[in-house]
């Protein structure tokens, strides 16, 4: 079990996704968790997912968790594969409750309703490949699998 988790390819495609993947998660995570870049900070976001989009507890604190703590463990190459499968279910989730009615296309200049799924699917695209690749060079599974 410990080698089909902790298992890479020594290159830099698990590298570069894995870096890409957790630095774009990671301000995202910081705003929900520690209120950094505009954020409301753990609690404010958990008012938001529990009173706002009446979700439930565990479901808000399971997305601070992984956006948060997988963003980071992405960026050292710990247990890779784990946090990109949580990040694919993650924005699925995501794209399926507050995204999909909005169509595929951000709203980059301000002319519709919300935010499509397009940055949703290119997350889930690099969680795959990082899922699918390994944590690569320089990570903490290449020396946990040693």
């Amino acid at each position: 079990m410990k080698n089909k988790i902790f298992k890479t390819n020594d290159d830099l495609t698990g590298l570069i996704t894995r870096l890409t993947l957790g630095l774009v998660l990671f301000p995202h995570g910081a705003q929900k968790m520690l209120g950094m870049f505009g954020g409301y900070g753990f609690s404010g976001t958990m008012g938001f997912f529990t009173d706002t989009m009446h979700l439930p507890w565990i479901i808000g604190f399971l997305v601070i968790i992984i956006e948060f703590v997988g963003s980071l463990s992405l960026i050292v190459g710990f247990a890779s594969r784990i946090w990109s499968v949580l990040t694919i279910i993650l924005f699925i989730g995501i794209i399926l409750t507050s995204h999909i009615d909005n169509g595929f296309f951000m709203n980059w200049i301000g002319n519709q309703k919300g935010e499509g799924y397009e940055y949703h699917l290119l997350v889930i695209g690099l969680a795959l490949a990082t899922f699918i690749n390994g944590s690569g060079k320089y990570s903490a599974d290449e020396r946990i699998a040693k």
